[in-house]
Parts: structure tokens; C-alpha cells; sequence
């Protein structure tokens, strides 16, 4: 089984906002392949499916972002799924808005979701979509992220949609390192 899990902050006060790019991919590729998340346990919104012979399980943890690794544990223990098989959908000030990075392994680079992660899974060797948010350097860091994003933004968000569609529906059926060579490139 797969997990994919798109990161955020639960509630409609953070809905639009940059840190919540991770649920905001996962809601474009649930809407673009008729699925919908409606169950709820363990403090997620998830759906189980089988697309692409594959079984994949696709989470929005309801706990805020620097809790967000509890939840994402939970799912992992009750399901037994391998770490190789985590796919974890996160914002990246130090990516340019409207570019992405996929990502085998590595630090949290400071994001507190990604940090929760790792402490609750003892590991940082999961794989990530680090979705590119950019930065402004004259707004403090918090405050930026839990900022919403403009008009301009948001149409830049919806043309990167289908790679990220493209990227996940892959993610299932591909080799990660052929998934990274596949889409880094661009």
C-alpha cells in the first residue's frame, strides 16, 4: 500500500493559505480523478483506493502542521505501511512559486510539519513533493506562510496542477529514482 499525504493546517482560517499547498494538491488530484476523502480517524481526512492496481492510501492529517507527523505515524502503524512507500506533499519557501522538487530523503530544511515527521518516524529517509511557495524577505516567516495567496498566485498554482496530477498518478506505478529523473528536470 501506498500513502500519500498532503500537508496543511485544518479549517477554513488556513484553507488558502501557502503552508497548505500540500492539501491543495491533494484536493486537485482527488477532484481530477473522482475521489473523495470522506473518512475520518486518527485525526485525518483520508480515502483508501485502488488506482492503477495499486492500492494507495491518501491523507490530509487534521492536525496543525507541526503535529502533522503524529498523525501521519498513526496511519503508517494501523496500516503497516513501509516507509519506501510514503509520499509526503509539502510547502517550500526556498522553491520559486510555481516550481517543485521531488526528494528521496533529507533534512526538514526547518519546516516544522516535515521535523514532526521525522521525529515521529524516527527516520527523514521518506520521500517528499516539495511544492515551491517562494519567499518575501521582508515578512517574518510565520506570518508569510499563513499568508493566503494573491489572484496571480493562485493562477500560477492551478497551471502547476496537472504535473503534480502527473507526478502522483506516477508515484504509484513508477521507481522513485525514475520518478525524480522523470519530473526534476523541468
Amino acid at each position: 500500500m501506498k500513502l500519500i499525504v498532503g500537508l496543511g493546517n485544518p479549517g477554513l482560517l488556513y484553507k488558502t493559505t501557502r503552508h497548505n499547498v500540500g492539501f491543495c494538491v491533494i484536493d486537485e488530484f482527488c477532484k481530477k480523478n473522482n475521489l473523495k476523502l470522506n473518512e475520518k480517524k486518527m485525526n485525518g481526512l483520508y480515502g483508501v483506493f485502488n488506482i492503477n492496481k495499486e492500492k494507495v492510501l491518501i491523507l490530509k492529517p487534521l492536525k496543525y502542521m507541526n503535529l502533522s507527523g503524529e498523525v501521519v505515524k498513526d496511519f503508517v502503524n494501523y496500516y503497516k505501511i513501509d516507509i519506501d512507500d510514503i509520499l509526503i506533499i509539502n510547502d517550500d519557501m526556498d522553491i520559486t512559486l510555481g516550481k517543485f522538487k521531488l526528494k528521496l530523503s533529507g533534512s526538514s530544511a526547518g519546516h516544522n510539519g516535515l521535523k514532526n515527521i521525522e521525529t515521529n518516524l524516527n527516520t527523514d529517509k521518506y520521500k517528499r513533493l516539495k511544492i515551491g511557495i517562494s519567499k518575501d524577505q521582508n515578512i517574518e516567516k510565520k506570518t508569510y506562510v499563513l499568508s493566503k495567496f494573491n489572484v496571480e498566485e493562485k493562477k500560477i498554482l492551478r497551471e502547476l496542477f496537472p504535473i503534480t496530477n502527473d507526478i502522483l498518478m506516477d508515484f504509484l506505478i513508477m521507481d522513485f529514482e525514475k520518478l525524480m529523473s522523470k519530473y526534476n528536470k523541468r
